[in-house]
């Protein structure tokens, strides 16, 4: 392992925005971690998802596709974007973004621990969807009632001018209203607007 951390601890470290590969967060985390010696920020999520087989337990990425990583001096970056999991870095036009300290400390503040948040399913009464796939594919409506026995949800759609009352795979929809605040309320105050406006409204 090359760790540039002790090979290069008198240069003030800088966090960085990093590109993985779909669904390798977790495996490009480890390899820059154990490999190369880098300190990773992978903010992750557990929550309780209905399926067919019933509900389950799942862990997501906060940022999907995204890790941060801290180096001590760009001598390390081509070694980060070649390491296992990696697809690029993220960049400013030709420049490689840099990602200010306190954006990642006030994120740290939110997921003490490495350990993934656990939140609530949103998904109930109220609730504003989406119909990401069947015959009601890109229709927006309010959940009327979740049914958990047939994994089924009504909602009100317009459709074709009409509200329309419809019953529809609960997979099939996503939580339009589901934003990181909801998720993390530690993140519904005024430092929130700083994260946001350190990346140009893309929290």
């Amino acid at each position: 392992m090359r760790n540039w951390l002790s090979a290069s601890a008198f240069i003030n470290p800088v966090w960085y925005c990093a590109r993985t590969k779909p669904k390798h967060e977790r495996l490009a985390a480890m390899s820059l971690s154990r490999h190369l010696g880098l300190e990773v920020f992978h903010p992750r999520l557990r929550m309780e998802r209905a399926t067919r087989r019933g509900v389950v337990r799942v862990i997501e990425p906060v940022f999907p596709c995204y890790i941060f990583v801290q180096c001590p001096s760009a001598d390390c970056l081509d070694e980060v974007r070649y390491a296992s999991g990696i697809s690029s870095l993220v960049r400013f036009g030709q420049r490689i973004a840099t990602v200010p300290d306190g954006v990642i400390e006030e994120l740290k503040e939110c997921f003490a621990t490495e350990d993934p948040m656990f939140v609530e399913d949103r998904l109930c009464a109220g609730a504003e969807v989406a119909v990401a796939e069947g015959p009601f594919l890109g229709f927006c409506g309010i959940v009327v009632r979740v049914l958990p026995s047939k994994q089924r949800v009504q909602i009100l759609l317009d459709f074709l001018g009409r509200t329309t009352l419809a019953e529809v795979d609960r997979n099939s929809l996503v939580c339009e209203n589901r934003c990181m605040a909801d998720l993390m309320p530690a993140m519904a105050s005024p430092r929130r607007e700083n994260v946001r406006a350190a990346y140009g409204g893309d929290f």
